[in-house]
């Protein structure tokens, strides 16, 4: 009998998806896929959407209008999907007891814990950092520990929402790296950042967007160097989008 493969998650596409609460649109019949690949950065003012589209394409909210699929199917349970938010609660236990719990939460056998935990917190760089109070790490640490526990679970993509918004330029490039350490490892991550340096480093696709709606989508290298609309323009520019 014919071990299956795992079904896969990807490419998550949007078609004329909408998000809205009462009468206020959030996200405005966005149509975009995320495939496998290079990372997909969102940017775009504060308030444009980047947060909610990330909340959709992980699973935690449903459009209101429109459809999302994953890998061709709808409503599929987010296992193979993980997220760190921009500021991630750190449970009251040691940094290898946050990520023991990930694991549990994710069916992972008892007996893998330990020499897996081991591997995460050095790809996070937090090697000897195991028995410490998670909640008496530094900010980009806990970052940085969030990461691991995400991990935990083996996703095949990633969702980061600003993970370097409120961390000074030492602890953004360690995130940085382990974000290229991840990428390295074939999972899709997508992020949404207001960094344009951080999306020129990252980035292989760029999304931008602005009040709700997908301004431009493309690579970043055609992003950065022929910007199509006269928003994407002002944007590259440094000019504030209101």
């Amino acid at each position: 009998m014919a071990v299956r493969a795992p079904s896969s998650d990807l490419p998550i596409a949007l078609e004329n998806a909408s998000v809205s609460v009462g009468a206020l649109t959030i996200l405005d019949r966005i149509s975009l896929a995320f495939s496998p690949g290079t990372p997909t950065v969102l940017i775009g003012p504060n308030g444009s959407g980047k947060t909610t589209l990330i909340r959709l394409a992980m699973g935690l909210i449903e459009p209101t209008s429109g459809r999302i699929t994953f890998g061709g199917r709808e409503r599929v349970p987010p296992l193979r999907r993980a997220i760190v938010f921009q500021r991630p609660a750190m449970l009251r236990r040691s940094a290898a007891a946050n990520i023991a719990y990930a694991m549990a939460a994710a069916g992972i056998d008892r007996a893998r814990r330990p020499g897996r935990i081991e591997e995460l917190l050095a790809l996070v760089g937090l090697t000897g950092f195991g028995e410490r109070p998670a909640r008496r790490l530094s900010g980009g640490e806990q970052q940085r520990l969030a990461l691991a526990r995400a991990l935990a679970r083996d996703p095949e993509v990633l969702f980061l929402d600003e993970p370097t918004a409120s961390l000074d330029p030492a602890a953004t490039k360690a995130v940085e790296d382990v974000v290229q350490a991840v990428v390295a490892r074939g999972i899709k991550v997508v992020m949404s950042t207001h960094d344009l340096g951080e999306a020129r480093r990252l980035a292989g696709d760029i999304v931008l967007m602005h009040r709700g709606r997908v301004i431009e989508s493309t690579t970043a290298a055609e992003f950065f160097s022929t910007p199509k609309t006269q928003e994407a323009r002002r944007f590259v520019a440094g000019e504030l989008l209101v």
